[in-house]
């Protein structure tokens, strides 16, 4: 990942790491989704959302629910 991105999200499941992205693109919020699953192993692994360090505090806001 580029300097200055942190990891706000994470999970198993690709369908709350596209709700989480879409949380966060709708207040015009840049992140990326990373599929960190193994090849090998499909269900081994996470799906990660990461924003610039400067929106990560709004990110962990907005996403609280969704954690939880």
């Amino acid at each position: 990942m580029e300097k200055d991105w942190v990891r706000v999200f994470h999970t198993e499941h690709g369908f709350q790491a596209e709700i989480a992205k879409e949380i966060l693109e709708n207040e015009e919020i840049k992140c990326v989704v990373l599929n960190e699953h193994d090849s090998t192993f499909p269900s081994i692994g996470e799906w990660e959302v990461w924003v610039h360090q400067d929106f990560s505090y709004k990110a962990t806001e907005l996403l609280k629910e969704l954690i939880h």
